[in-house]
């Protein structure tokens, strides 16, 4: 990361702090139907396996609110509530021990209604976050500010912080989501000059898989390299096991988080003599539980291999029919093609146990 970090007043969502200074976190929301815990339980413990720090749930009727309570009771991760429209909802949910709130106060009711949110929220120190995505800005401000500019989604979000502030509330953190990266960027960039709240990072809507996770690390990535954002959320279809690979990957990339695998691995010419895409996704895949930050290189060919691999904890630089595997900058012995995946996993398994500890 080039850019020194914007400072900015620091937030507790639970155990994870956002804000001042803090490690960046890295956020997802379930996809299950909150009313169904089972489901729910089973899907933030895989979240958690994956290094989610902190996780969002969808918060429709109070059905789902009340399925809250028994969810909080069953996992570690601190839970955010995401509420639309129904300040009961909001009171349900801190009933029920949320961590943080999603919300527009704009939107959950009148004065008397966002005052009450605000009371039980400050009564249980949990933070509010105001969320702005450029598809659903009011009609004030898009007539305001001629249509969806990062001005209208800045200036919608300061009218949200305001009502909070008028409360003398300022458990406050801000996102201003939009699916295009150069209006997301302006929002972000605008809102910094402004606030010293913390921001929480997205591109929404991003997209599935290769496509969407791109676009996530460019927009996301911009800002956090300029210093500006405290917590993220990749936005993708899909399994949101791949959001939390996909915000981790982002962070390794800028410096800014260093817990688990770094995969560096070539991207095959005809030089390669091994089936390497084959061993690449093998080793990425069965290593990533492991939370000590290990930079473990496969890569095919003696041009590259033996440099990249000396310079990772441990790699494996491959040749005809067979590779060799490196630690710490040193070969270790020959190893058959076939199976460079399983010792490559080993030997990185073997380092993470001989220090296990993480970021």
């Amino acid at each position: 990361m080039t850019g020194k970090r914007r400072p900015t007043r620091q937030i507790h969502i639970g155990q994870v702090v956002i804000g001042g200074g803090a490690p960046i976190s890295v956020q997802s929301m379930t996809n299950t139907d909150t009313r169904d815990v089972e489901a729910t339980v089973a899907q933030i413990a895989r979240l958690a396996a994956a290094g989610c720090d902190i996780v969002r749930l969808a918060v429709p009727d109070q059905e789902a609110a009340a399925a809250l309570a028994q969810i909080k009771a069953r996992v570690t991760l601190p839970l955010i509530a995401d509420i639309h429209f129904d300040y009961r909802l909001a009171l349900a949910a801190l009933e029920a021990g949320v961590d943080g709130l999603r919300l527009n106060p704009g939107n959950i009711g009148g004065p008397e209604r966002v005052k009450a949110v605000v009371k039980a929220a400050a009564a249980r120190r949990v933070p509010i976050r105001i969320g702005v995505n450029a598809g659903s800005l009011e009609k004030e401000a898009l007539e305001t500010y001629g249509g969806v500019t990062a001005a209208a989604m800045v200036a919608s979000a300061l009218k949200h912080v305001r009502l909070l502030e008028d409360l003398d509330y300022r458990e406050i953190k801000i996102s201003l989501k939009a699916a295009e990266v150069p209006l997301m960027l302006a929002a972000y960039r605008l809102m910094a000059a402004k606030v010293a709240y913390p921001l929480h990072l997205g591109v929404t809507e991003a997209g599935r898989g290769l496509e969407g996770a791109v676009k996530s690390a460019v927009g996301i990535g911009i800002l956090l390299n300029e210093g500006i954002g405290d917590t993220i959320r990749v936005s993708l279809t899909g399994d949101p096991v791949q959001e939390v690979r996909a915000g981790f990957a982002i962070l390794r990339s800028l410096g800014l988080r260093q817990q688990g695998i770094e995969l560096i691995s070539c991207p095959t010419c005809g030089r390669c003599q091994v089936n390497l895409e084959a061993v690449a996704a093998r080793v990425q895949e069965e290593l990533q539980d492991i939370k000590k930050p290990l930079k473990v290189a496969v890569m095919g060919c003696a041009v590259n291999g033996p440099g990249e691999a000396r310079q990772a904890d441990v790699g494996i630089a491959g040749g005809r029919g067979f590779g060799l595997l490196f630690r710490h900058g040193q070969p270790v012995r020959k190893v058959r093609e076939e199976d460079l995946a399983r010792v490559l996993i080993e030997e990185a398994r073997r380092l993470a146990a001989e220090d296990p500890g993480e970021e």
